[in-house]
């Protein structure tokens, strides 16, 4: 199995090289050191290689609401989103390694702080950092994957690995979920200068409630939802006023953003640090944005908002310069419209194509807290209470906001829905709020409708061939032949 032995670079110094260490008290000898380490999973969550490219398209593509646009693209993603997925594909064998990768870094500073003569508080809460830190990336594995090896310390001599087994989902989720709560029980409300890159005790609540709605135990889901609702005077998460500046990379660390991945706009560091590519890969080949046509919306999902949601007109992109005259996609290179939440606006540090952008993507945003705990209110309750209906409203309220003048659409629903009308209703509020934001997915994987998506009538991107079995990627074909313990592979491969 691949794992790291190193702790990752600083947020604030792209090009410094990894410290390399073969035990965390070679390392860990000062609070600094402390700081570094935890910063150094950061650093590795915005990689190329899984925020600023690979997890998020991958995760995209997966779902029945983004599609290829450029068809001569890599064919490793031509097998994902097609569900023609091998062992062998380039996207699931960059995954896997660099999230155990965060885990090591994760599992490094867990390991070596507690040995450094610090502020207890302070020992205590960088911890914490490192411990929702590795629980996200194995939020994403399980959910990837199914069954992956759970290690949670840190590998000094990788001989101990080498043949290690996979753990139970059910034990990897007990231990993403302690995790959590060791992050609710010590880390601060906010950070200083308004931080949102560094998970909070807010943060921790939400990855808790997201990982209780993956669970279908809604009582718990609600639980921690409502305690970030109701709390969120003190965490300082609100809606902001106009979605569309959810979607300006130069609007960081707003009151919105729960938890989100920070790219630095216009450096680069080693081993694809600080590269962030969604901007090209969503926007427009051979128009004045430079983008790569890579990733579009499927064919059905334009025509399914309603022209009237002002939400329709800030995701998607049917228009733009090419050699400065505004020009429909129909004469684009691609003739598809286009997904608009990442490069329309990917910061005034970011390359001419805007990659190497200044955005900072959600892990979590706040208009999800309210829409997690509606639909945990109404699963747990059988039919949605008086704060379900607030919590869907008011992000439905937002969106009557078309860039500062008041519409009425889409309205408040209305007292008297039934369990079932309430479900459909919330799954749509998520489907139309959370467009392109690599949610889908999960989504559909937890409410069971992953088959009907992409083999009913109405489907937005028809694959007939879509099975049960793909719910799950292939194990990567490196990981089974250095372990052979990690068979089986995940059925259908």
């Amino acid at each position: 199995m691949c794992l790291a032995f190193s702790t990752g670079v600083s947020c604030t110094n792209l090009d410094e090289k990894p410290v390399g260490i073969l035990a965390p008290q070679s390392f860990f000898n000062t609070p600094a050191d402390a700081e570094s380490a935890v910063m150094g999973t950061y650093s590795m969550l915005a990689s190329e290689r899984l925020y600023g490219r690979k997890l998020n398209i991958t995760l995209q593509l997966l779902g029945d609401m983004v599609d290829i646009g450029d068809v001569g693209t890599a064919s490793r993603r031509v097998q994902i989103n097609s569900f023609n997925t091998d062992s062998n594909n380039g996207m699931i064998n960059n995954i896997w390694p660099n999230l155990y990768a965060v885990i090591g870094a994760a599992n490094a500073a867990i390991d070596g702080i507690p040995a450094i003569d610090m502020n207890e508080d302070k020992k205590n809460q960088l911890m914490a950092e490192a411990k929702v830190v590795r629980a996200l990336s194995y939020y994403h594995l399980v959910q990837l994957f199914g069954e992956v090896p759970y290690i949670g310390e840190f590998v000094s001599d990788p001989s101990t690995v080498a043949d290690i087994s996979k753990t139970s989902v059910e034990e990897i989720y007990a231990n993403i979920i302690a995790d959590c709560e060791v992050g609710i029980q010590y880390l601060p409300n906010t950070y200083e200068n308004n931080v949102r890159s560094r998970p909070t005790k807010g943060a921790a609540q939400t990855l808790l409630a997201s990982v209780y709605l993956a669970r279908q135990d809604y009582a718990k889901a609600a639980e921690h939802a409502e305690a970030v609702i109701n709390n969120a005077g003190d965490y300082g998460y609100d809606l902001l006023a106009d979605f569309k500046n959810l979607w300006n990379a130069d609007n960081a660390n707003h009151a919105e953003q729960v938890w989100a991945v920070d790219f630095k706009g216009g450096i680069g560091g080693s081993n694809g640090q600080n590269v962030d590519y969604m901007a090209p890969l969503s926007g427009v080949r051979d128009a004045d944005m430079q983008g790569w046509s890579v990733i579009v919306p499927s064919p059905g999902v334009y025509d399914s908002f309603d022209d009237r949601d002002y939400r329709k007109e800030v995701s998607f992109l049917t228009e733009t310069n090419v050699d400065g005259v505004l020009t429909s996609y129909e004469e684009w290179k691609w003739p598809r419209i286009h997904m608009a939440k990442w490069c329309i606006s990917p910061g005034t540090s970011a390359n001419a194509d805007g990659s190497y952008s200044d955005h900072n993507y959600n892990i979590f945003r706040y208009a999800e807290v309210l829409l997690m705990a509606a639909e945990a209110i109404n699963e747990a309750n059988g039919g949605p209470t008086a704060a379900a209906y607030e919590y869907l409203n008011r992000v439905r309220g937002r969106a009557r906001n078309k860039g500062g003048v008041m519409t009425d659409f889409p309205a408040d629903l209305s007292a008297g829905m039934s369990q079932a009308e309430f479900r459909v209703a919330v799954r749509e509020e998520r489907r139309v709020e959370l467009a392109f934001e690599w949610k889908r997915w999960y989504d559909l994987k937890r409410w069971g409708t992953a088959q009907e998506a992409f083999t009913s009538p109405a489907s937005y991107e028809p694959h007939e061939n879509f099975v049960q079995d793909y719910l799950l990627l292939p194990l990567p074909q490196n990981e089974l032949n250095r372990n052979p313990n990690l068979l089986p592979q995940n059925s259908g491969y």
